[in-house]
């Protein structure tokens, strides 16, 4: 800011009047808008987008059906995601004539989570290891990743089969998948639902009814 004293004198000379003349400077102002834009730029960390790995069945016509259920039914376990938030599972291969071989559970920590973690309780103790050596710079990121990825496809490890009905919600399939980070599930893969499910599910919410109609039948 700048002020002007500008003086005038009257006809005779004797009287004076000062006048102000006051100029606002704005541009030291810009200059450091400026300056303060450029450093939260070059500061700031651009927030990165997050990826999740997601096995996806093969398209591989070289793979027979009996490759594709090779998978140990002790170490395998089928969650079907149902309508109205609703979460079924059931271990190895399903049957069909017991309602009860289902299990229904939920999306909280202590539901699918639970049930996940003590299938996969060896692989999720080496990669807490992991990261405690990774936090005491025992181990670089590169290394750290490499052993996760090996515990994590290990043959110990269980296979999670993913089964979402059309009225499951696109949120549930997330929570799914979420819960397969968060127990360090390497296998898993996305497939379609079979009307063999459907049926569990249906038998199951009816506690065997349609199961003993079979049977009566």
């Amino acid at each position: 800011m700048s002020a002007e004293v500008q003086e005038s004198g009257g006809k005779n000379g004797k009287s004076k009047q000062k006048k102000f003349a006051v100029r606002v400077d704005f541009t030291p102002m810009v200059d450091m808008n400026m300056l303060l834009i450029t450093f939260f730029m070059l500061c700031t960390t651009l927030s990165k987008p997050q990826t999740m790995e997601i096995s996806m069945p093969s398209n591989d016509k070289s793979i027979t059906e009996q490759q594709k259920s090779m998978v140990k039914a002790s170490q395998a376990i089928t969650l079907l995601l149902g309508a109205d938030n609703k979460l079924y599972y059931y271990e190895g291969e399903p049957n069909y004539k017991d309602y009860t071989s289902l299990k229904e559970t939920s999306y909280t920590p202590d539901g699918i989570r639970s049930i996940l973690l003590q299938k996969n309780v060896a692989a999720v103790n080496k990669v807490r290891a992991l990261k405690q050596q990774k936090l005491d710079l025992k181990i670089s990121e590169e290394e750290y990743r490499k052993q996760v990825s090996e515990i994590k496809s290990g043959k110990d490890t269980p296979t999670v089969i993913i089964k979402a009905t059309d009225d499951a919600s696109y949120k549930n399939l997330i929570d799914a998948l979420d819960e397969m980070q968060i127990c360090n599930i390497g296998k898993y893969v996305i497939t379609d639902i079979a009307e063999a499910d459907e049926f569990l599910m249906k038998n199951f919410d009816e506690k065997g009814a349609l199961s003993q109609n079979l049977a009566d039948k």
